[in-house]
């Protein structure tokens, strides 16, 4: 393992050992057998992603992985302000943070269960389209009904 993150550290830098050009490092690994006292040798193989390339430089990952962290903060934050000061301000940010922070949400359940090219376009396709309508949807009720706030106040009322 150490060799790897090693190797990592190369490559980010720009220089790429000659060991690395083919697509699978190979280590030598001992394993005894477990009725005899012979050791057998087998040959583990290790595949070389391209994010240790020194040409993978995104961060877009990381900003998003941290956008979704400070949504869900900020929906905490949001409820106790909601209830203390409900106000129209407070009404379509919290329509925007729960629209935003749903469609991340159902985006990675979308990733890790929907395969094959058309059906991930469809799904996609049929997140947007429910992502929209969830917004203009809280956003007419903020505008033309008493509020998100209120609204959850009455709900926790009766």
């Amino acid at each position: 393992m150490a060799a790897i993150v090693r190797l990592s550290s190369v490559c980010r830098r720009g220089v790429k050992p000659l060991f690395y050009q083919g697509a699978l490092l190979a280590r030598p690994l001992v394993v005894p057998h477990k009725y005899q006292e012979q050791s057998y040798q087998l040959t583990a193989r290790i595949h070389a992603s391209q994010a240790l390339n020194a040409s993978s430089g995104s961060k877009a990952a990381s900003l998003h992985w941290t956008a979704e962290r400070v949504v869900s903060i900020l929906l905490l934050a949001i409820g106790p302000v909601a209830y203390i000061n409900p106000c129209s301000a407070i009404d379509y940010s919290l329509a925007a943070a729960l629209t935003l922070h749903g469609h991340w949400g159902i985006g990675q359940v979308l990733t890790d269960y929907v395969h094959g090219d058309a059906k991930i376009k469809m799904a996609n396709a049929g997140l947007f389209l429910l992502s929209t309508v969830t917004f203009a949807g809280l956003c007419y009720f903020n505008y033309n009904d008493v509020g998100l706030c209120k609204a959850i106040a009455l709900l926790w009322s009766k």
